[in-house]
Order: C-alpha cells, then sequence, then structure tokens
C-alpha cells in the first residue's frame, strides 16, 4: 500500500518541477520573442542619422569603436569635430551642421560634447533623441564649472590643467590641456597606458573660457533624453552625471567605467544610442 502513495508523490513532484520548467521555458521564449520582435522593428524602419559629439581633451577618433558597431548595424554616422570654444558659439555650429542632415538625428555628446548638443538641438524637429554618455547637460545659464558641483560633486582635473595662449583670446582665456602626467590617472584609467600616452600628446584643448560660460535654452527639455553614469569619472563627478540626469529626466544606465565609457566599454554606449534611436 506504501507503494502507490511514494508514485503519488513522485508524480506530484515530477509534474511541479514540468510546471516550473515550462513557464521558465515561456518566459525565455517571450523574452526573446519581445528581443527579436524589437529587432524587426529596427529593420523595417528607417534609421536616424547618429550624429557623435566629442569633448575636451579629445577628438572625433575616440568613437571609432562606437562608429564602427553602429556602421554594422545599418546606421548612418557622423562624428562631428567640436571647436571647444564655448557651449553657446559651439552649438550654433552644430546648428548649422545638422541643417545639412536630411531626416531624423539622433544627438550623441561625451563629456562637453553634451553642453553642445544640449545647445544646438533646441528647436530643431528632426532631433528625436540626446545621447548623454558621461557628459554634461547643463541647464539654462549654467556653467560646465557649476555642473560638476551639482549632487555635492568635486572634480579634481582643474587642478591639473596646462594653459597655452591661443591668437585672439579675450583677456584671461587660454587654451586648456590636461597634465600629460595626469591624463591616465584623470582621463581614461581603465584603458592601457600605451593607449592613453598618446591621447595625451594629441588631445585637443578646450578654451578655458568653455568652463565658466554660462550655457544657452537646455534641449533636454523638450527632447527625450538617454544617460550613460560612469560610475568610476575623474573628470565629470558621477553625483553631478546622476543629478544631471535625473534633472533631465533622461533614461539611464550605470556602468563600472572611466570617463570615455564609448572606448572602455562601446558595448554598452552602443545599446543606449540604439535604444534611444527607437525611442
Amino acid at each position: 500500500m506504501k507503494a502507490p502513495r511514494r508514485l503519488h508523490v513522485l508524480a506530484t513532484a515530477l509534474g511541479v518541477g514540468l510546471a516550473l520548467l515550462s513557464g521558465s521555458l515561456l518566459n525565455a521564449t517571450a523574452s526573446t520573442g519581445s528581443e527579436q520582435y524589437a529587432a524587426q522593428q529596427e529593420a523595417r524602419t528607417p534609421k536616424p542619422t547618429i550624429v557623435l559629439v566629442h569633448g575636451a581633451f579629445a577628438d572625433s577618433s575616440g568613437w571609432n569603436a562606437v562608429t564602427g558597431r553602429l556602421l554594422d548595424a545599418g546606421y548612418p554616422v557622423l562624428a562631428f569635430s567640436n571647436p571647444l570654444r564655448g557651449p553657446v558659439a559651439d552649438g550654433a555650429y552644430l546648428r548649422d551642421f545638422l541643417a545639412t542632415i536630411d531626416g531624423p538625428t539622433v544627438l550623441v555628446g561625451h563629456s562637453y560634447g553634451g553642453a553642445v548638443i544640449t545647445n544646438a538641438a533646441t528647436g530643431n524637429p528632426n532631433v528625436k533623441s540626446l545621447v548623454y554618455v558621461a557628459a554634461y547637460a547643463p541647464d539654462e545659464g549654467e556653467s560646465v564649472a557649476a555642473a560638476n558641483a551639482l549632487g555635492g560633486g568635486h572634480t579634481e582635473v582643474t587642478n591639473h590643467l596646462v594653459l597655452r595662449p591661443f591668437p585672439g583670446a579675450a583677456n584671461g582665456d587660454a587654451d586648456a590641456y590636461i597634465d600629460p602626467a595626469y591624463f591616465h590617472e584623470l582621463f581614461a584609467q581603465d584603458l592601457p597606458e600605451a593607449t592613453t600616452r598618446f591621447m595625451a600628446a594629441t588631445q585637443r584643448p578646450g578654451a578655458l573660457a568653455a568652463l565658466v560660460t554660462a550655457s544657452g535654452p537646455a534641449a533636454w527639455k523638450t527632447i527625450p533624453s538617454w544617460y550613460l553614469v560612469a560610475k568610476q569619472d575623474r573628470i565629470i563627478p558621477p553625483e553631478a552625471e546622476r543629478a544631471m540626469a535625473a534633472r533631465a529626466g533622461s533614461t539611464v544606465v550605470q556602468i563600472d567605467s572611466s570617463h570615455v565609457a564609448m572606448m572602455s566599454h562601446p558595448d554598452a554606449v552602443v545599446k543606449l544610442i540604439r535604444d534611444a534611436a527607437r525611442g
């Protein structure tokens, strides 16, 4: 009489196990189906042009890993050469650049480049989304230097700048470079030193005035935004990044990265851009 009861218990346990396994398989199938559906929708929808905007102490080559992945995924990509003179002036320069592009665009800014896209996109109906990669998203009237203090943040980079004159600079202005001795430590500590020594030697300077010039009307108030917080950033305090992202109502991801997330974590940056492109 005991054997049938043991068989009943075994059958019950087996039934529960099969039900759980079936549920797991259904969930996995549903998840895979959702991803396949998103991929199919993305393939059917004309892709926006992705405009990549670098920041100070860098140039467009910093986007190489991201650019290659986006091109392979079928996105038109343009890497904008940022003048690095001031957020309003550079924003106007980018605005004229965008006027030559037909169709929808997604603007992606790194570091100071975020301040530039914030100024350039205002009032442009073709800009469907903004992506900030460890970037400044200043409010109107706010400078980059002031934004560093948001959320109680603090940056050491201003203590390690090398200043050099440039023709036509206003009184007290100069080109600012990161001291090469501190470049790896501050700018890109998760990249090989063999890479960062070349980055330090070839860095493009930003005008010192660009750090303290008030930003214009903020495009993130009217355009959806996505924000990547670099939790190990030593240029823009992560606390300030989180504060700017929250203020803008951005969709946020946070990763363990230095300031140059687009170089050390290109896959995460590309995913964020593609999410923004899909809206």
